[in-house]
């Protein structure tokens, strides 16, 4: 993708708004389960404690939370940071890769770099990851993230250079159903201490409490 390109492809990942337009045997010491990988509640815990303690020496990061003037790309609400969101994100950074490959779509080293600059240009890559419930040494997983859908939206037909333009508008809808048709073809399993995947809306949903059944972990 052109250089000239991301500065768009920005816009219609921030035109999106959200992820989706808005097996094996489960072991101990498992936090999600996402096809044949495995999230341990080690990544977890390691990945939710490094975020918070790097947001809270973040000036920059607080700003842009706190800034409802300034448009930076985020996909966790404000009232599902922490684990939850973390966890969300660890999952959907591998639902996005699968959906890539299941579009014959191979994000380069060169398009995550000019993802990278772009986000630094609008407030700060690291400082953006961290509003993305990630630490800032998953800026590049964030960034190829981020990348990902415009990039598929263009090989499924999408204008970047018109986020609005009917092509654009039908490869968005394109895009949406891939990712829920990858979610749900992965079998994500969520260790019921952290909720549940719902891959219809591509995110982590509140835990289900039942008295019938224990949620002792998965």
């Amino acid at each position: 993708m052109p250089g000239k390109s991301v500065k768009a492809a920005v816009a219609v990942v921030l035109a999106a708004g959200a992820l989706a337009g808005c097996g094996g045997s489960p072991k101990v010491g498992t936090a999600a389960l996402v096809g044949d990988d495995r999230i341990t509640t080690n990544e977890l815990t390691r990945t939710v404690r490094d975020q918070e303690a790097q947001f809270k020496a973040d000036p920059v990061a607080k700003n842009l939370l706190g800034n409802q003037q300034i448009r930076v790309p985020r996909f966790v609400p404000d009232d599902e940071y922490g684990v939850r969101g973390s966890l969300m994100m660890l999952i959907n950074l591998r639902v996005v890769d699968e959906a890539a490959k299941q579009a014959g779509v191979d994000v380069t080293g060169g398009q995550v770099d000019s993802m990278v600059e772009a986000l630094n240009r609008g407030g700060g890559a690291g400082s953006i990851t961290l509003l993305n419930a990630l630490p800032r040494e998953r800026t590049r997983d964030f960034a190829r993230f981020l990348i990902t859908q415009p990039a598929v939206m263009q090989r499924l037909g999408a204008d970047l250079e018109n986020p609005l333009s009917p092509a654009t508008q039908q490869a968005g809808q394109r895009w949406t159903e891939l990712l829920r048709h990858t979610a749900e073809d992965m079998d994500i399993e969520v260790n019921p201490r952290y909720g549940t995947y719902d891959p219809g809306k591509v995110e982590v949903g509140p835990i289900t409490y039942r008295l019938s059944s224990p949620d002792s972990g998965i």
